[in-house]
């Protein structure tokens, strides 16, 4: 039904909208016409299903489809009534986005600088300490690298992180704590958990990008409430939160993604109240955590996982390889979570975790992080400075990590900055694609790690040059 070129530059998003608008706009397929499911088009096209529902979603905010609950998508009803440039999205609108940030920003390219990727670089990375790991594991193999493991997963590393937790002043017994493939699975299995298809889902907004799709696939309901500079809106918060009776708040408290921002002491207690006024369970994606201030509290500490999920990684401070990552919950729900870990996976990365444990064991982590943090805390001031000179805006000075939250001001929109960018291999992150709305915004993300490389300030300095000059 529709061709789609895997070795095209056309990002596989862009080839989905423009056929499937084309399709409408030629009378193909007339208003009320149900589309192909998700699953049945990525398996048609041999794509994923994330690049498919990315389509659809950008369709149907484009008028050209409109979702049906419980029913699929389907041609909108006025699609006949658009024109051709309504229906067909420009290249700049569709060349840039939350696709082409899933496939370009994972390409594995030296030439592309990384500006707006979400991890650190090898150089800022626990190499020495994997190295180590894998020649004590080569002497004295772990005995649970061989088969499929524990479902909760490494016994040791499990304790180890027991203990992480606790030095953050967070109790958590072991048969509440469980290990995932990396923090994105422990935020499906705890979503899926705690939800049925038509809940409502409350996100940040700018949030994490590659988590609304995904609840957009679970059949969820998903609001955004706005990020500010001590943390989410609290006024909004609570009138959403009166009105929709959400099931759950996913947040980062410390070192948010994508401003850097971490929520202030007040602005925690208030959105754990509101959760207990609210009956919603609050999922706390703490992945940037161990780059943070431990000063700084956690709705974890404050709760003490009666209400709250703690979900964190090891991806963003050892290697994002190893794919280890972990949940902690309350008491009550922790069998539940394990039977649908079960039921997807069966089991985490045995292999992964005995890397991990290994590397706890070792003793040198807690220095690497101390290490890690001051390294950043050098880059990022830099980086904003230079970002300054650039004529760039600076939303606010995060207290740690590596993410700056920044916009141009009259240099043309993010968007148009991106496409010129990405044609000189610069991967820049426009701030529309972390809003679950994609939302224009005159922001953009900038990773500090990564802006090493006087050809990307000399392109920010001047990203859309006047034709007159």
């Amino acid at each position: 039904m529709l061709e789609i070129d895997h070795h095209a530059q056309t990002p596989l998003v862009a080839q989905i909208i423009r056929q499937v608008s084309a399709l409408v706009q030629n009378g193909n397929w007339i208003p009320g016409t149900r589309l192909p499911s998700i699953r049945r088009l990525a398996a048609q096209c041999e794509v994923s299903p994330l690049t498919v529902s990315n389509a659809y979603n950008r369709l149907v905010a484009d008028g050209v489809l409109e979702a049906r609950r419980a029913s699929g998508f389907f041609v909108a009803r006025q699609a006949e009534q658009r024109n051709e440039a309504a229906a067909v999205p420009a290249d700049i609108a569709t060349s840039i986005d939350s696709s082409w940030m899933l496939q370009r920003a994972y390409e594995n390219n030296a030439s592309v600088i990384q500006a707006g990727c979400g991890w650190l670089p090898d150089s800022y990375l626990f190499l020495d300490g994997i190295r180590h790991a894998f020649t004590a594991l080569a002497r004295r193999p772990d005995p649970a690298m061989s088969g499929y493991g524990n479902p909760y997963g490494h016994p040791g590393l499990r304790e180890m992180v027991r203990l992480l937790l606790l030095r953050q002043g967070i109790k958590c017994d072991l048969s509440a704590l469980i290990l995932t493939h990396g923090a994105s699975q422990a935020l499906e299995l705890s979503v899926r958990c705690l939800t049925q298809p038509g809940d409502t889902v409350l996100v940040e907004d700018p949030g994490y990008c590659n988590l609304f799709p995904a609840l957009e696939a679970l059949g969820l309901r998903v609001i955004g409430i706005p990020r500010l500079h001590d943390g989410p809106c609290l006024k909004t918060l609570e009138q959403v939160a009166h009105t929709k009776r959400p099931k759950a708040f996913v947040l980062n408290t410390r070192l948010h993604n994508p401003t850097g921002t971490s929520c202030t002491p007040s602005v925690t207690h208030h959105v754990l109240s509101l959760a207990e006024r609210h009956d919603f369970m609050i999922i706390e994606d703490d992945i940037f955590g161990g780059l943070a201030d431990e000063a700084i509290p956690t709705l974890a500490h404050l709760d003490q996982l009666r209400r709250v999920i703690f979900i964190s990684s090891f991806s963003k401070t050892i290697s994002p390889g190893l794919r280890v990552g972990f949940l902690a919950c309350p008491a009550d729900i922790s069998a539940r979570i394990l039977r649908l870990k079960m039921a997807s996976s069966l089991t985490s990365s045995s292999m992964g975790e005995a890397v991990v444990h290994t590397i706890l064991a070792d003793g040198r982590y807690r220095l690497h992080l101390a290490k890690l943090r001051d390294k950043l805390a050098v880059t990022r001031k830099n980086v904003e400075s230079s970002l300054r000179t650039a004529g760039l805006e600076i939303f606010t000075r995060p207290e740690g990590g590596m993410f700056l939250w920044a916009r141009f001001q009259n240099r043309g929109t993010p968007v148009e900055i991106s496409r010129k960018a990405a044609e000189q291999n610069i991967m820049l992150a426009p701030g529309f694609l972390f809003s679950p709305d994609q939302t224009p915004t005159p922001w953009l993300r900038f990773n500090a790690s990564q802006m090493d490389n006087p050809r990307l300030f000399s392109f920010l300095s001047n990203p859309i040059p006047n034709p007159r000059s």
